[in-house]
């Protein structure tokens, strides 16, 4: 099983013993630096709750091949409930959004929580089933042409936002973001006060606006 490429590890800078973890998992084109550089580690620190963050680097075929919780178990989450962090957030930025969900799916012990910052959630092809059909609630996943992991974690996404238990979700996403038919549709089915739009595309710019104030609004509270 391919490992994970880099992790990087940030504690509070408070100097107590974190409340909490939050594993921040990039998309195509991102580095686990980038999290620090671009100020989510900073922005994520700020508020009242000590938060100790974890950026990480998957292999990509770990997200697309559904396979990337196993490997943030054995790497990230197990060892940090073993120093004591009962309270676990995933974010995780396009395609990184898709592993975050994976890893939710799967029903790892102690997330709490998921940040998804412009998620990849499926193909176009993928997309337009959901909107065809009218949105999650209405999908069906055996009428689906998506890859088995898409089904999967879009079928537990349609349970989720239906009220199944599971972790909280909060949503940041663009207008003019190329996946932004799929961050309608999530949107739609997600309580108000638990997604932003910001204007922009698919870059840094935008995703750090939308995490800023989702941020701001306290989800870890």
């Amino acid at each position: 099983m391919s490992k994970l490429k880099k992790l990087l590890s940030y504690p509070d800078p408070r100097g107590d013993t974190a409340e909490m973890l939050l594993v921040m998992l990039p998309g195509v084109g991102i580095e686990a630096e980038d999290f620090a550089a671009q100020g989510l580690v900073v922005a994520a620190q700020a508020g009242q709750r000590t938060v100790e963050v974890v950026a990480v680097k998957p292999d990509q075929a770990l997200y697309l091949d559904g396979a990337v919780a196993p490997v943030l178990e054995q790497a990230v989450l197990a060892p940090s409930r073993a120093r004591g962090h009962i309270r676990i957030w995933l974010l995780g930025i396009s395609l990184g959004g898709m592993g975050a969900l994976s890893c939710a799916a799967a029903q790892l012990e102690g997330i709490e929580g998921v940040i998804l910052l412009a998620p990849f959630i499926g193909t176009h092809g993928t997309v337009a089933e959901l909107k065809q059909a009218g949105g999650f609630a209405r999908w069906q996943a055996e009428k689906s042409a998506a890859t088995p992991p898409e089904r999967h974690i879009l079928s537990w996404l349609r349970d989720r936002l239906g009220g199944a238990p599971g972790p909280q979700l909060w949503l940041g996403h663009a207008t003019k973001d190329r996946f932004a038919a799929g961050h309608l549709l999530l949107a739609e089915a997600l309580p108000p006060n638990q997604t932003v739009a910001v204007e922009g595309g698919h870059d840094w710019d935008a995703w750090r606006t939308a995490f800023q104030m989702l941020m701001a609004r306290g989800p870890f509270d």
